[in-house]
């Protein structure tokens, strides 16, 4: 009984969430989960496997093909990657075209089959409220609507243990997640942010801007970078 499970796309703000499962678990590394959902940024799973290589964790990777029904720049081809769109300064209160619909329902409804399956306590998820892109699935709201309709859902909440979900970063700024970061010593120049795939950053996309503005406004370099 016990254990953690971590949501990790290879990224900055899930490599963090790791980080802070670790620091914070039982001695036990978490489990870490990715998912291959036929993103164009598919080389963050490469960023995934090294985190999760660090940590001594087991790496499991989910696939399924949100490409079948596309509605995202990360899973069509036919919808461009924009560039920065004011996320996280309040410019802009349109959702961007780099949602990719249900994304985090269906990673945490898989996430919750799992560590019932493992019998683990604890789901971590790196989504944050503040830098998150205007993503509706990124929101206190939806998280604790879901911790609920998961207590009803499983075996372990009906017998009085359910899985709890955790979102360590939710009320954090980019910049903030950048310095816990660096308190827990996750390994940053091991992460991947970019959204438009190929071998380096574009530099020019949402996510790129977001990780540059954090790792400014932090005043520390991006470690990915150098």
């Amino acid at each position: 009984m016990g254990g953690t499970l971590v949501v990790l796309s290879g990224g900055l703000d899930s490599t963090v969430c790791l980080a802070v499962a670790a620091r914070d678990g039982d001695g036990d590394a978490p489990l870490a989960v990715s998912f291959d959902y036929g993103q164009r940024h598919r080389v963050e799973l490469a960023s995934a496997a090294a985190v999760a290589r660090h940590y001594g964790s087991e790496h499991l990777v989910v696939s399924l093909d949100a490409r079948q029904w596309g509605g995202s720049a990360l899973t069509d081809d036919a919808i461009e990657v924009p560039g920065p769109t004011g996320s996280g300064s309040g410019a802009s209160t349109d959702i961007p075209v780099t949602y990719v619909p249900a994304r985090n329902l269906i990673f945490l409804a898989v996430a919750m089959g799992v560590a019932e399956a493992r019998d683990l306590d604890a789901v971590y998820l790196g989504v944050n409220a503040l830098d998150y892109s205007g993503y509706p699935d990124c929101r206190p709201e939806f998280l604790a609507s879901f911790a609920e309709t998961a207590r009803l859902a499983l075996k372990r909440g009906v017998e009085g243990r359910p899985v709890d979900v955790r979102a360590p970063l939710l009320h954090l700024g980019k910049a903030d997640i950048v310095r816990l970061g660096m308190e827990v010593r996750a390994p940053l120049d091991l992460t991947w942010s970019c959204y438009s795939g190929g071998l380096h950053p574009c530099g020019a996309c949402d996510s790129c801007a977001l990780r540059q503005h954090g790792f400014a406004d932090a005043g520390v370099p991006d470690p990915a970078l150098a």
